[in-house]
């Protein structure tokens, strides 16, 4: 029986959505198929073999239950497993930091390997390369904050803008900027997360996403729709507000269908993509304009989240999936 080790938490601002998520995939993994341990990451960085009652993760408090030990040394009690399952968002958790230390010591482990998740965490190093396969991207600009001036901003882009640093997931840090001095305030919050910060042109667009999974070959998903409660899709509307709707599948013409799968296959295999990865685009109605906005190589993976929501809906089940993926590792 393979030995799988499930890898949550961290010191990312997405620290409890792992949690969620890990407790969703320990609640559902195969344990017939699996032997399965879990290990979580406090925000200090020390890590722990967790052994308690799933609760602890949905509060995201596991760091005060009883059933806890903390390892001396990390790399020899990975590899006492077959596979690492991480399922760790956000700052060293999904930036290619942990990948290129299991990758280092020869750990197999699910999911995208440290160049692409490098990629696809860091959003101006993903537009660029996107920009250079012609995979339309909408008008951006990036500067490195404190060094910028907000005329030479005005000059590229205008009103209103959108604004999100570089490095970072489930649209923290995120604002929309409608005039200067919502655009001073925007970078500012922007910079609280990363130095590095990219502005992009609001435009008016459908908020699409599709779930790919590999398994010998890559499978691109039905495509879903989010309506989200505000103006576009913040961490409000993602995880606070119950005015939020996920549509799926999304009303879309076939054409629309065909592009946006096939920008998605392109933009996985370009980065060097491996296992699973939520891709999201706009889609600007108006003007039948697709725009791949972003790539995450470790989704949310709660039940109700975007990216096994869409798989089970074409048919793959929550464990399935779960189970493809740990067999797809590498």
């Amino acid at each position: 029986m393979k030995k799988v080790l499930v890898l949550f938490g961290g010191n990312s601002e997405e620290y409890k959505i792992s949690c969620l998520s890990a407790k969703s995939i320990l609640e559902n993994i195969n344990k017939k198929k699996f032997k399965v341990a879990s290990v979580g990451i406090s925000k200090k960085n020390e890590w722990f073999i967790f052994n308690d009652v799933l609760n602890y993760l949905e509060k995201g408090d596991w760091t005060k239950a009883k059933n806890i030990e903390k390892i001396e040394n990390i790399i020899a009690f990975i590899k006492t497993f077959d596979v690492v399952f991480p399922i760790t968002h956000g700052k060293n958790g999904e930036d290619g930091c942990l990948q290129g230390m299991f990758d280092l010591f020869n750990i197999k482990y699910v999911g995208c390997k440290t160049l692409s998740s490098a990629i696809g965490m860091d959003k101006v190093v993903s537009k660029i390369l996107f920009n250079y396969l012609k995979i339309p991207q909408v008008p951006f600009i990036t500067i490195n904050y404190p060094n910028f001036k907000i005329s030479n901003i005005e000059k590229k882009l205008n009103y209103p803008l959108i604004v999100k640093p570089a490095n970072g997931g489930s649209s923290i840090g995120i604002s929309k900027a409608n005039n200067k001095k919502e655009l001073v305030k925007a970078i500012k919050l922007a910079s609280s997360y990363d130095h590095k910060i990219v502005i992009e042109q609001f435009i008016k667009a459908r908020e699409l996403e599709c779930s790919v999974i590999e398994n010998k070959k890559i499978y691109v998903s039905t495509i879903g729709e989010i309506k989200p409660a505000h103006e576009f899709y913040d961490y409000a509307s993602k995880y606070e507000n119950i005015g939020s709707k996920i549509i799926i599948p999304a009303d879309l013409p076939k054409d629309i269908i065909n592009q946006i799968k096939e920008y998605a296959v392109k933009a996985f295999v370009e980065i060097g993509g491996k296992g699973m990865a939520r891709i999201d685009f706009l889609y600007d109605e108006e003007n039948k304009q697709i725009y791949l906005n972003e790539i995450n190589t470790i989704p949310g993976f709660t039940t109700i989240s975007m990216y096994p929501q869409l798989l089970v809906f074409d048919g793959i089940s929550y464990q399935d999936i779960i189970t493809i993926l740990i067999k797809n590792a590498s």
